[in-house]
């Protein structure tokens, strides 16, 4: 958050160097007083963030904050502080790393919109002196920069970028990070410059291991990363990922001065993981529409890429336009970061709910008070299970980190501490089944009710009878609260056993009603496979997929009998999903089999032969640890 290390800066340089900033953007504010207390939470917030400590403030809260702070010297350059977080590289952090850089590690400013964007590409060309011939679009990682030395090929030192003039010496755990090895494929000697970060994968694997040596969670994926490559002596080392933005020195046998975009395929030639061969990618674009058509890829982009992208960086690929703009004291001219929507937000936990799916699945949800996260208002987020509930002791009353991490409901990472009430209690998970009042089975993280999904009957007969799926007409909650009750049924295939007899008897549920409704169950027995899989509610899949997953294998015992490496085949399923869709088929095969019985047609018509080629979502694509870069600093 903030901004990813060597892009921490998100105000103005001073005088000539100011960054394009909508002057609707922020007030400055009216008072000294105010304005000194803005500096020093900035600073403090600062701090946290290039220390790799939890953080203080969201993203968008750091950025209306140092906006406000940029407006205020605007408007009273004399109250302006000498080391003002808008003048400096790092606001708030310290010197006394001990590894010196070869030339400081300078940071991005930021835009943040089209408009914004087009002002700043007007200002390069003017300091270019015409048209900019070329500019290089990358994603923008959340992480820590990292300068990585190689001496003859081999890599001898790393350090963090620290107040960008010096950084502190990070080689040994550096070494382990997926996409910087140890050895170039040629004897160079070079300086690489990039970003090391956890990606949602190895942000999940990091937990595991830190709560499994009793420590608490990482609140969120940058300080997982800093904190991982800080330390010395753990018992365990959680995985990192690599990414290369920059480098000095010649990397091709061509002129030394070459573009950007050439730096980096050479670089990755030489086996270091660069922006070029990222699964984001690295877009050349030859004007600034092409630029901005970039950036929305990107952005639609961000959410199945596997790790975060708080933005694009967009700069002038070739050397010659660099020089041209030169740098400012604390940025490039020649470059600039596009900001998205802020992924992680701070907002108030209200309560804790307990819900219990159709799989009796026992889930603890926190419930929000709404706040806009990437363009969508949310207003609860996944606790995922009870045991990660405790580690993290997040508490009703606290002020919680709420993050949107690819294409799952939101989740929340951590609570600032610092706010808590000293009177808030730990959440006291249930003794028994919050629904049936039944023993819970906590056998697995994933608690259940031990009546499994006969718990859930009433959410699991609804979700068979709906439109997408069964299509059940006249089945509607009412009469399945009435059915449940009076226990005629507890699963779907029991819908097929009933007759109007036995309907009669029910509230508002006369003979002309009760025949009706048990003809129209009686006509789905010939819906397609797909339909049938919809109503199943098989995890991690949905409409599409199962209609994608019923052409494939064409009969529900060929889709019974596949593999977890058969179920790959499938456009759309990775690993996990096939892993956690083959075991909640074996879960429900019983019912299948059952629905089988009553005559449900368990076959997709005119399914053949599907020729489909196994592309996974793009965080399934890419090697679990093959990152991302994020350009900064100096390239």
């Amino acid at each position: 958050m903030l901004s990813a290390a060597t892009d921490s800066q998100t105000g103005p340089a001073p005088a000539a160097d100011a960054p394009v900033v909508d002057p609707e953007a922020a007030a400055p504010y009216a008072e000294r007083a105010a304005y000194d207390e803005a500096v020093a939470a900035v600073r403090a917030a600062a701090a946290a963030y290039h220390n790799g400590s939890d953080l203080m403030m969201d993203d968008a809260a750091y950025d209306a904050l140092l906006a406000r702070v940029a407006a205020t010297e605007a408007a009273h350059p004399g109250w302006a502080a000498t080391d003002s977080p808008t003048t400096v590289v790092a606001a708030g952090v310290a010197a006394g790393g001990e590894v010196p850089h070869s030339e400081p590690m300078l940071g991005l400013d930021n835009v943040f919109g089209e408009e914004q964007l087009r002002r700043w590409a007007a200002r390069l060309e003017k300091l270019v002196g015409g048209a900019v011939t070329g500019y290089v679009v990358e994603p923008k990682i959340d992480g820590l920069a990292i300068a990585a030395w190689y001496v003859d090929g081999r890599l001898t030192r790393v350090a963090t970028r620290g107040d960008g003039r010096a950084g502190e010496d990070v080689t040994g755990q550096a070494r382990r990070a997926a996409g910087l090895p140890g050895q170039l494929r040629r004897p160079l000697t070079i300086e690489v410059r990039g970003e090391v970060f956890m990606t949602d994968a190895d942000f999940a694997v990091g937990n595991e291991m830190r709560t499994c040596n009793g420590e608490p969670p990482f609140a969120h994926p940058r300080s997982a990363a800093a904190g991982t490559l800080r330390a010395e002596g753990r018992a365990y080392d959680a995985p990192l990922s690599f990414t290369a933005y920059g480098v000095r020195g010649a990397v091709t046998d061509g002129p030394r001065s070459v573009p950007h975009s050439a730096e980096m395929a050479a670089l990755a030639e030489l086996g270091v993981t660069t922006t070029a061969v990222s699964s984001a990618g690295m877009r050349v674009c030859a004007r600034l529409e092409e630029v901005l058509a970039a950036v929305e890829a990107l952005r639609v982009a961000r959410p199945g890429l596997g790790f975060g992208v708080d933005g694009a960086v967009i700069k002038a690929d070739r050397p010659e336009d660099r020089e041209a703009a030169g740098s400012s004291s604390r940025a490039p001219r020649w470059g600039i970061a596009y900001k998205f929507p802020a992924d992680t937000r701070t907002t108030r936990l209200l309560r804790i709910d307990v819900q219990i799916g159709r799989t009796g699945v026992v889930t603890p949800v926190a419930v929000l008070e709404p706040v806009q996260i990437s363009g969508v208002t949310v207003t609860s987020a996944t606790l995922h299970n009870f045991d990660d509930l405790a580690r993290r002791d997040v508490r009703v009353g606290d002020v919680v980190f709420v993050r949107r991490a690819g294409d799952v409901i939101p989740e929340i990472t951590g609570a600032q501490l610092d706010q808590r009430d000293p009177n808030s209690t730990a959440f006291v998970a249930p003794i028994a089944c919050p629904r049936c009042d039944g023993p819970l089975d906590r056998g697995q993280k994933r608690w259940r009710c031990a009546r499994g999904r006969a718990c859930g009957a009433h959410e699991a007969l609804a979700y068979f009878a709906t439109r997408d799926a069964m299509d059940i007409e006249g089945l509607g909650d009412k009469i399945i609260r009435n059915l449940v009750a009076a226990e005629l049924v507890t699963d779907p295939a029991d819908l097929y056993d009933l007759n109007a007899e036995q309907l009669i008897g029910l509230e508002r549920m006369g003979a002309v009603s009760a025949a009706k409704l048990v003809a129209s169950v009686q006509a789905t027995r010939g819906r397609p496979m797909s339909r049938v899989l919809i109503g199943l509610g098989v995890r991690m899949t949905g409409r599409a997929l199962s209609r994608r997953i019923a052409r494939h294998f064409g009969t529900m015992r060929a889709l019974l009998d596949a593999s977890v490496d058969d179920l790959q085949q499938v456009e759309g399923i990775g690993p996990e999903r096939a892993a956690t869709i083959a075991a909640d088929l074996l879960e429900l095969n019983p019912l299948i089999d059952k629905l089988a019985e009553r005559g449900v047609n368990m076959a997709e018509p005119d399914a053949g032969p599907v020729a489909e080629t196994p592309v996974a979502n793009p965080a399934d694509a890419a090697p679990l640890r093959r990152p991302t870069a994020r350009p900064c600093g100096w390239w």
